[in-house]
């Protein structure tokens, strides 16, 4: 029987509406578990702000999670994950509540890729903030020291997603654009990460443009797992959280605008509230 915990979700933070894709794999994996989305929608996107923007308004959502009962925040977001986690971790946690946890999306990824490859050449399409940070190239080193990691700044895709232009000719254009300057720095890829949480909305797309023989990671189902996996490593945190099974999402914009975009990214209607930072 869970005690003092029947408001203890499992907060799940995006700069937008992308981290939905992974909140919407998450909640596939746990169901029973209570989560809290929060989408900074009014200050997005991200990836092309400074690294000390990033880290600020990061934690200031993560510290909003923490106040609104989350003992457990995942930064659901390439960016912030890149610019923002490892400060928060070590510098800011122990300071606000060293029994708290704050985890990302990119070393989760960065442990399963080697799985994958054969020839040992590895690609990451991501935004330019992703690629700029070199946090792919860091974390995939540690993992796997042997592996070659190409990288590919995909500036156009996120603002095609969130415009609804994925399905365009443009969209196309700047698609294959991408893929085919990844492929030329190296043709001996054989696995290729989304490093943005808004592609699977154009995995599709990029499949049919990547080379057949290439396998494709989404990071969904990779989070998914590797949460379900911490949970049951660190029970003293598992044991935090509520299991009710409920989701609750909340947007720093307005909520009408972002519950039109944000149901083909979590696959489902949804009815968010708006948080004042």
């Amino acid at each position: 029987m869970q005690k003092n915990n029947l408001n203890k979700p499992i907060g799940v933070f995006d700069s937008g509406f992308g981290g939905l894709t992974i909140l919407k794999e998450i909640v596939k994996e746990m169901p029973e578990y209570d989560y809290l989305y929060l989408g900074d929608n009014a200050r997005a996107p991200y990836g092309s702000r400074s690294f000390e923007t990033v880290y600020e308004y990061t934690l200031e959502c993560v510290r909003h999670l923490f106040s609104m009962g989350c003992e457990l925040v995942i930064l659901a977001c390439n960016t912030a994950s890149a610019k923002a986690l490892r400060t928060i971790q070590q510098r800011d946690l122990p300071a606000i509540d060293s029994t708290k946890r704050v985890l990302g999306v990119i070393r989760p990824t960065a442990e399963v890729v080697g799985n994958y490859s054969k020839t040992r050449n590895v690609g990451v399409l991501a935004t330019p903030g992703t690629v700029s940070s070199e946090s792919y190239l860091v974390e995939i080193k540690k993992c796997y020291p042997d592996l070659l990691v190409y990288q590919e700044a995909c500036p156009m895709w996120v603002p095609l997603i969130e415009n609804n232009e994925q399905y365009s000719p443009g969209a196309d254009y700047f698609i294959k654009k991408n893929i085919d300057n990844l492929i030329n720095k190296q043709p001996n890829i054989d696995t290729v990460v989304l490093g943005c949480t808004h592609y699977p909305l154009i995995e599709e797309k990029i499949k049919s443009y990547l080379p057949k023989n290439i396998h494709l990671l989404s990071q969904g189902a990779i989070i998914a797992k590797s949460l379900k996996d911490y949970l049951i490593r660190h029970p003293e945190i598992d044991g935090k959280c509520s299991k009710t099974g409920r989701v609750n999402f909340f947007t720093t914009d307005l909520p009408e605008t972002f519950d039109k975009a944000a149901g083909s990214f979590y696959g489902k209607v949804i009815f968010s509230k708006h948080l004042n930072l």
